[in-house]
């Protein structure tokens, strides 16, 4: 029970990674806000990805509630913070998770596409940084926010121009933060995730010759889980790793060492 009673606000919370550390924070007896944007997807159901995130938390004694809010929206920051103060009093931990990545060719990229992914991944992370440090400063009693960076933060991607710059721009707004924070008891790290089982890279694995040279490429011999991701954050987050700050820890198998 590594983050018995703590509060812990996920964005990206309702599916892949983000759902994965909600569920994680919740087994370590965590209350936790799932920050999600609606899916367009009409067969889904325009909220039902959040709500079921919601019963896996609430199934295991905790509480929960799901705040609907674009990341790459200032505001919706601020909305945040103030549903999780009226519904918790409080929050320890931040894991600024969400993230999109629409795969495409660099030379023809549509200036939207490089325009969203920067909006969502890398300005939504430093809004929601910053909103949450201003609570927990005025808290007086510390915390642990931790961004889901990525293994692309390291390496490049011919079809990830644009999102490769976010993800080393989350890692470096951790290392920076760090050093910000740290005065007032605010520890900042990320997590690097390898190759992951998601929704967001399923059309990318959906080969499988691309699948079988992916998972020939990590030592371990596997893609990685969500839960593998989640589990790290959750040792981030916890007073386990109380004297880390400013680091960055590859979820990934061993694939980027493989790499070099």
């Amino acid at each position: 029970m590594l983050l018995q009673n703590k509060v812990v606000v996920v964005t990206g919370g309702s599916r892949g990674i983000g759902r994965a550390i909600a569920v994680a924070s919740a087994r370590h007896g965590a209350d936790v806000v799932i920050n999600y944007w609606a899916s367009n997807d009409a067969s889904y159901g325009r909220d039902a990805a959040a709500q079921e995130a919601v019963a896996a938390v609430t199934a295991l004694g905790r509480r929960a509630i799901a705040i609907e809010g674009d990341v790459g929206r200032p505001a919706t920051a601020r909305q945040l913070v103030d549903a999780a103060l009226q519904a918790f009093g409080r929050i320890d931990v931040l894991a600024a998770n969400a993230g999109i990545c629409p795969f495409h060719a660099f030379l023809d990229m549509p200036l939207e596409v490089f325009q969203r992914t920067m909006a969502v991944n890398l300005h939504g992370a430093f809004y929601v940084t910053q909103a949450v440090a201003q609570q927990m400063k005025a808290q007086r009693s510390g915390g642990a926010i931790i961004a889901t960076s990525s293994i692309s933060a390291l390496v490049g991607g011919g079809m990830q121009v644009h999102y490769t710059p976010t993800k080393a721009g989350v890692h470096s707004l951790m290392q920076s933060c760090a050093i910000a924070l740290g005065p007032h008891g605010i520890r900042c790290n990320s997590v690097m995730p390898g190759t992951i089982a998601t929704e967001l890279n399923q059309d990318d694995l959906s080969s499988p010759d691309k699948l079988a040279y992916m998972k020939a490429r990590i030592p371990l011999g596997r893609l990685g889980a969500p839960e593998d991701v989640a589990d790290a954050v959750v040792f981030l987050a916890s007073d386990m790793a109380r004297y880390i700050t400013g680091a960055a820890l590859l979820v990934d198998g061993g694939l980027f060492v493989n790499l070099q």
